[in-house]
């Protein structure tokens, strides 16, 4: 069973030793609320899964062991959630023991990015290697590192916050507080404000037409569609996001040398026809003479990689499991 815990909702689903997610349900998070109400949440999710799959409101029989996506930061060696911004029910909270002691199965838990990128080498566009580094670009940049096929956590748990790795020291503040964070260049909120500066200097787009004549209400998205049905701009700042995103990339092939860089997310399915320009860029901006060698593929999974990257965690024929 993977769970995968935000702000507002909590997603599971059962998911087969193939990697298929069979069943899934949501339920509302109880995000402001007491700490047993976002346990009850977690809870109502898992079960509406096992009613779907047998009728009954429970874990099914065959599920070996539950994983849970949840927000950092967190102590996954303990599965304790310390104090996420958006779910701030949960401060220093036993979440995995508290499961554990209502289904009576193995429980763990991890910060999504890292989920996501085991279940990548598990099942998805990454089995088969050794050691993966993941990205997932959306609204942030999560990253995880899976070596020897085990999740890279470093000394507290607190590893592979690749997002935040910055690089320009002049650049805009990120949201961690650090300047020229990748986050804040080359996520959705970035490319949106590169878009509405080009308009607002007068550039000619269809952007602002998906944005009913107002160019504050652009959105990376748009850009996105825009992009797809060839506006120039739209190329333009996705062009740019590509520069960004092959020099951030080179620091990570230079640093860790992967088998393999696999990129998920909504900002990734925007980019996937550019992944080709990505890799031609790389040489320039790494040492590694043969990072050519290094495969840049798109995610497997989409929307539902927190519930896989769960799965993931207790996959008992997997090198890290429960």
């Amino acid at each position: 069973m993977g769970v995968d815990v935000g702000g507002t909702k909590v997603a599971a689903g059962l998911v087969d030793e193939s990697g298929t997610i069979l069943q899934h349900a949501r339920a509302p998070m109880a995000a402001k609320g007491e700490a047993s109400a976002g346990l009850t949440a977690v809870i109502s999710a898992i079960e509406a899964v096992g009613k779907q799959f047998d009728g009954h409101a429970g874990l099914p029989a065959a599920v070996a062991g539950i994983g849970i996506c949840a927000p950092g930061p967190l102590n996954p060696n303990r599965g304790v959630v310390i104090n996420p911004p958006n779910l701030p029910c949960w401060r220093n909270y036993p979440l995995a023991d508290e499961v554990a002691k209502i289904f009576r199965v193995p429980v763990k838990v991890d910060n999504d990015a890292n989920a996501a990128a085991l279940a990548e080498a598990q099942w998805g566009t990454g089995r088969g290697y050794r050691n993966l580094f993941y990205a997932t670009i959306g609204t942030g940049i999560g990253t995880g590192i899976i070596i020897d096929g085990r999740i890279y956590h470093g000394r507290t748990g607190a590893a592979a916050e690749g997002g935040h790795v910055s690089i320009d020291y002049r650049g805009p503040r990120c949201g961690c507080g650090k300047p020229g964070c990748i986050e804040a260049l080359a996520a959705g909120p970035a490319i949106a404000r590169r878009a509405r500066a080009k308009l607002s200097a007068g550039r000619e787009s269809g952007m602002l037409a998906l944005a009913g004549g107002e160019i504050e209400a652009v959105t990376s998205e748009m850009v996105g569609q825009a992009f797809a049905e060839g506006d120039a701009v739209a190329r333009e700042v996705l062009l740019e996001t590509v520069d960004l995103l092959a020099l951030w990339l080179g620091n990570m092939v230079d640093l860790l040398e992967p088998d393999v860089m696999i990129i998920g997310g909504g900002v990734a399915a925007m980019l996937s026809p550019l992944l080709g320009e990505i890799s031609k860029r790389l040489p320039e901006c790494c040492i590694n003479s043969r990072c050519g060698e290094i495969p840049l593929l798109i995610a497997r999974y989409g929307a539902d990689a927190g519930i896989a990257g769960g799965a993931a965690l207790c996959n008992p024929r997997a090198p890290l499991h429960c």
